[in-house]
């Protein structure tokens, strides 16, 4: 028979190497993460451009390509920096023989607008009526002379709009696809 001593150290070896045993498992791993809740947003706005003072010619342009597509069934050019929201658009209404002009920006009601080309400078205000959140613009007749000087204007025209900053932009043909296909 053996020892009680020697019995209660044989349990305490096997306890002892049980836990050991135990330590050695490897860790548990984590449970993952929850996956993220979409949330809904739009794209940034691009900084704003310090506002130039001389020949409106010389400013720099506004950072940015155009782009035509098809938006709500109207033929549309947008303005903007890939990845930004757009900071201006041209688009066709026709069945309302007018082309709209939007700029990016918010007002309360009618705002001062001017659009300048090489050739001309016309003021105007912005019609909450052909506006949408987050735009301000104005229509013109689809055969305005405007159109044409914004077309052929050397290089760029501008859209200034009170209390905001002007827009350079370049005359590119997607304008003149806009405004081609309204007439």
């Amino acid at each position: 028979m053996r020892h009680p001593m020697e019995k209660a150290l044989s349990v305490a070896v096997a306890l002892f190497g049980t836990a050991m045993i135990g330590s050695c498992a490897a860790p548990q791993a984590a449970p993952p993460a929850p996956a993220p809740r979409p949330v809904a947003s739009t794209a940034p706005t691009p900084p704003p451009q310090p506002a130039f003072k001389g020949d409106w010619r010389d400013a720099p342009q506004t950072p940015g390509t155009w782009t035509w597509s098809m938006m709500a069934g109207r033929s549309t050019a947008q303005f903007g920096r890939p990845g930004y929201t757009p900071v201006a658009r041209i688009s066709c209404d026709r069945a309302g023989g007018r082309v709209i002009v939007l700029a990016s920006g918010n007002a309360a009601g009618s705002v001062p607008m001017a659009l300048r080309t090489t050739f001309t400078m016309r003021p105007l205000s912005s019609d909450p009526a052909v506006s949408s959140p987050g735009w301000l613009g104005f229509a013109l007749p689809a055969r305005d002379p405007l159109l044409d000087s914004i077309a052929f204007s050397r290089g760029r025209f501008a859209i200034e709009t009170a209390g905001l900053e002007t827009l350079y932009l370049p005359a590119w043909p997607e304008l003149s696809r806009v405004i081609e296909d309204c007439r």
